[in-house]
């Protein structure tokens, strides 16, 4: 608040700035210091404009402790001066009288004496005043309700009744109707409650209030589809707020007893201020009852131990959190009851913690996750393979058979690792002396050579050459030149892979795979005794190196080495019987015609692969060479045929760990074939079902760009909810959250989210997002074009929102920032629907405005113009045109409107039977002819203008662009 205020129209405005902010500790000081404030002001009208602010502050922001206390002080003033109570100060007295009892309801310190009380006093002021007792009827079937006694009486007193001005807002009367039918006829409670959840009704409570206690109704008659959907509208309505703790618990209730634990738990940590701020021991009660639905499940799923948000102060387990919670959930409902007299609260909270499970697993969002899933700093653990091979409890047993596995790079030598990773780190480890198993250094050498690998796959270079280095040694230790041979190779083609900092990247990247080809060549020269698994896996190294600067340069002359390698490494490994080597080999082949451009040679080596690897194994080649076959089918556009073999490679790669068989781009690969086949819900299944596979992996980066994805795509099919749910649990992950993300990534979400809130019509919380990002993008020094992007985009929805002002701020640091990375067709855009909208909602006072966003889209299209850029969509110019007789005619100036528009139709020009303008030159003869026959009263011109275009469209075959112009015409002749 500002340090003095001095007149009363300061007060007001700041009363009036302060009723804008959301509700909370901010609003509720300020409300305080503005009754201090409005205390020196003789006259008593700003004091109680203040008081009201402070209550609703207090009422909204979960202190129903205060609220009685302020109303008192408005009641006082009333008796005391009841003449400087307007109509409407008088009616927000009279309503408020219900607030009052909504908080005593709350307190279990105050007697049901005291409660009843002041329903008596409620009644007696509006008798005297001549007002309707309905809502006082209401108030005593609320009470009656809480109480859990002569609650039908109660009803049928209350709901018999016709409605007056003070009763409750249509969508709270639905509720608490549908609530008291809820209590034994599920589907009756629905049919009353449809008009809110349909959202026909609503308020600033309704319909969050509504649909959370509608979620567990919906599943009981057999509507989860619908609770789904209004679990993910109703949640977003109440998250985080104190004064809608209740609704918040009741959602973490339905998380538990879908099989979505783990989205509870996520949301839990949410809303962990709600155990600070809610100080409404009702709503507290409805809160941590909802709370200990969810933690109940979560421990006896045995999963106690993960960590749960809790009270702030000290970290939390799910078994610690539920203990503390049961006991203060246990206490408030011991308390009602005793001020109640009745065993109402108690019996209520076991029925909600005896209640069991509704469905076993219901995907509530596009990113479903296990309690597994959550569990901090976990490793990464493979889904359990139906074919793995059992892990040796003995350790000379395991440590053979992982090197035995290792050997023909079976997929479970894996899980044999990672049991001795465990194994060997405990502080009472020790070797075995056991001449087969070998010296620890060996063992230790192995260890290392699979975290290499396992860096590898993850596009972790540095790190896996590093441990390839470090492995060597070790294995030069062990007196395993083999070993260290293969280990040193493999170290030198993860340094080449480690991208490079300088411009020329490509160039850089190919010389490295170069100079690594010929150091593995030199390296498998010098060194003597290999076993012919190690020379065939020297010769892999090898070929994939010169495929992958084919890869990286695409040259002509690279294509010829790599087949040569190849074949080499094929003769070699034939000759040796090395299976999984013979399947790279081919495999190599395949992806070398792909990549040269030979799509038809590619599909024929990989299908007489494909008959070798099912006739001869090995089996877990087949996910891998099935997705390489469905890739060569998209680039053959024959996404049918890419889909049959995709969806078999992922039926395939279930038998084995994710990692091994690439699940990732597995499914990746079948939401593109999805798209091509027109399957986008589909598509949008293996988008998050492949971000998931990268996380699981470790590789978050790539994880967070799919889900990216797949938020856009869920948010251009119209799924908002789902975009915006997914959205908010990525951006609520801890690196995330703490700026550890990289940052454009992470701007990404956030702008996709945006324009979910946008498309929602969540216009506020979208303006705050955009607005903040145009803030963060404007230091984008080196991506000056993102920065117009969505400067641009802030404008409009500040247009959209009627703050012309700060629109016009944000669309000149949009022209700033393209003058440095042009965007013309998008900045054009822009411009011309502020335009249009100032014109709009301002009319003749917002034109010069307007006109001057006009000019600077017209500037814009000059320099299109001048740069020879061709705009995707509509032209430039012509769309400026029509834009100017719009605005124009919107604020009246209506001759202006009508030159604007010939010259629009004169760039446009008469379409052609093919012409993709149809459309836009129908849309400006329309509103040509309005402007000529409506508003400047020419309807004969009009109509001559009007009857020859639809000729025109006719002769060309566009019936359904000729509707407004025949609408329009009747009109005009209708009125001639």
């Amino acid at each position: 608040m500002p340090t003095a205020i001095q007149t009363t129209d300061e007060l007001y405005q700041a009363l009036q700035d302060n009723d804008e902010r959301p509700y909370g500790r901010t609003r509720t000081v300020t409300a305080e210091e503005l009754v201090d404030a409005a205390e020196q002001f003789e006259e008593p009208v700003p004091l109680i404009h203040a008081l009201l602010e402070l209550q609703e502050a207090y009422t909204y922001g979960s202190e129903p402790r205060k609220s009685p206390v302020v109303f008192a002080r408005l009641l006082t003033l009333f008796d005391e001066q009841p003449d400087v109570f307007d109509e409407r100060l008088r009616h927000m007295l009279f309503w408020r009288f219900k607030w009052v009892g909504h908080a005593l309801r709350q307190l279990p310190e105050i007697p049901l004496a005291s409660l009843r009380q002041w329903l008596t006093e409620m009644r007696d002021r509006y008798e005297k005043a001549g007002l309707g007792l309905q809502p006082y009827y209401g108030q005593a079937y609320q009470v009656a309700a809480h109480a859990g006694e002569d609650t039908a009486l109660a009803y049928e007193l209350w709901a018999g009744r016709a409605r007056t001005r003070l009763s409750d807002c249509e969508a709270c009367e639905i509720c608490e109707r549908a609530l008291f039918h809820l209590t034994g006829d599920d589907d009756r409670a629905l049919r009353t409650w449809e008009p809110v959840l349909a959202g026909k009704e609503s308020c600033q409570e309704e319909p969050a209030r509504s649909l959370s206690y509608a979620l567990l109704p919906l599943l009981r008659t057999g509507h989860a589809d619908r609770a789904r959907e209004l679990h993910l509208v109703g949640y977003r309505g109440c998250r985080r707020n104190p004064a809608m703790s209740g609704e918040v618990g009741r959602h973490l209730e339905f998380c538990a007893l879908t099989g979505n634990e783990a989205r509870g738990l996520e949301l839990l940590a949410e809303n962990r201020n709600l155990f600070d701020e809610v100080d409404s021991p009702l709503d507290q009660l409805d809160f941590l009852t909802g709370v200990e639905v969810l933690l109940q499940r979560v421990e006896h799923l045995g999963h106690g131990e993960l960590p749960a948000a809790g009270y702030a102060g000290r970290t939390w387990t799910v078994s610690g959190l539920h203990a503390e919670v049961r006991g203060r959930a246990d206490d408030l409902a011991a308390r009602f009851d005793a001020r109640n007299g009745t065993s109402t609260h108690t019996g209520r909270r076991r029925a909600r913690l005896d209640r069991a499970p509704l469905l076993d697993a219901l995907e509530l969002t596009l990113r479903t996750r296990s309690l597994d899933d959550v569990a901090p700093a976990a490793p990464v653990a493979a889904p359990a393979s139906r074919t793995a091979a059992a892990v040796p409890d003995a350790l000379p047993e395991l440590i053979l058979q992982a090197r035995k596995l290792e050997e023909v790079g079976h997929p479970d030598a894996q899980a044999c690792f990672a049991r001795l990773r465990t194994l060997v780190a405990a502080r009472d480890y020790t070797h075995p002396e056991d001449p087969a198993v070998g010296p620890l250094v060996r063992l230790r050498a192995d260890l290392l050579a699979d975290e290499a690998t396992s860096a590898a796959n993850k596009d972790e270079f540095a790190e896996a050459a590093a441990l390839n280095e470090e492995a060597a040694a070790l294995y030069d230790d062990a007196s395993q030149p083999g070993h260290a041979a293969v280990a040193r190779a493999s170290a030198l083609l993860a340094t080449a892979q480690i991208p490079a900092k300088d411009p020329d990247g490509a160039e850089a990247k190919a010389a490295a795979l170069t100079a690594a080809h010929v150091s593995m060549v030199r390296l498998h020269e010098e060194t003597t005794g290999l076993a012919p698994y190690q020379e065939a896996r020297l010769l892999r190294l090898r070929a994939t190196a010169l495929g992958l600067r084919l890869q990286t340069t695409g040259s002509k002359e690279h294509v010829a080495p790599v087949f040569a390698e190849a074949d080499l490494l094929h003769a070699f490994a034939t000759r040796h019987d090395v299976a999984g080597q013979i399947s790279g080999a081919l495999m190599l082949r395949a992806s070398t015609h792909a990549i040269s451009g030979d799509l038809p040679a590619a599909v024929t080596e990989i299908d007489a692969l494909l008959d070798r690897l099912k006739a001869h194994g090995p089996a877990w080649h087949l996910p891998r060479t099935l997705g390489l076959r469905g890739r060569l089918q998209l680039a053959l556009r024959d996404p049918e045929a890419a889909y049959a073999d995709l969806s078999e490679g992922l039926r395939l790669a279930a038998d084995w760990p994710a990692d091994a068989v690439d699940t990732t781009r597995l499914h990746g690969d079948l939401a593109e074939a999805c798209m091509h086949l027109g399957r986008p819900d589909e598509a949008l299944r293996h988008l998050t079902r492949s971000a998931e596979a990268d996380l699981r992996h470790g590789s978050r980066i790539e994880a967070f760009c799919t889900y990216s994805n797949a938020a856009q795509l869920s948010l251009d099919l119209g799924r908002v909810e789902d975009c915006i749910a997914l959205l908010d649990s990525l951006l609520a992950e801890p690196d995330v959250a703490a700026g550890e993300l990289d940052d454009r990534l992470a701007a990404q979400l956030r702008l996709t989210r945006a324009r979910a809130l946008r498309a929602g019509e969540d216009l506020k919380a979208a303006t705050a997002e955009f607005a903040a990002l145009a803030a963060e993008s404007a230091g984008w020094d080196d991506d000056p074009g993102s920065h117009a992007m969505i400067a641009a985009e802030t404008a409009v929805l500040l247009g959209e929102s009627g703050e012309f002002g700060p629109a016009r701020e944000a669309a000149d640091q949009a022209i700033a920032a393209h003058a440095r990375d042009p965007r013309y067709e998008l900045l054009s855009n822009s411009l011309r629907e502020l335009a249009r909208l100032q014109a709009q909602q301002q009319g003749t006072e917002g034109l010069a405005d307007a006109l001057a966003f006009l000019a600077d889209a017209g500037r814009i299209a000059d320099e299109a113009r001048a740069a020879g850029y061709e705009g995707r969509g509509r032209s430039l110019d012509s769309a400026l045109a029509y834009e100017h007789g719009r605005v124009n005619a919107y604020a009246g100036a209506y001759e202006d409107a009508l030159t604007a528009l010939e010259k629009a139709l004169a760039l446009l020009g008469e379409p052609g039977p093919e012409d993709d303008r149809v459309g836009e030159w129908a849309e400006c003869v329309r509103l040509a002819g309005a402007v000529q026959g409506l508003y400047l009263e020419r309807p004969a011109p009009a109509l001559t203008r009007l009857d020859a275009a639809v000729s025109h469209l006719t002769a060309l075959g566009h019936t359904e662009e000729t509707e407004p112009l025949t609408s329009l015409a009747a009109r005009l002749r209708d009125e001639e």
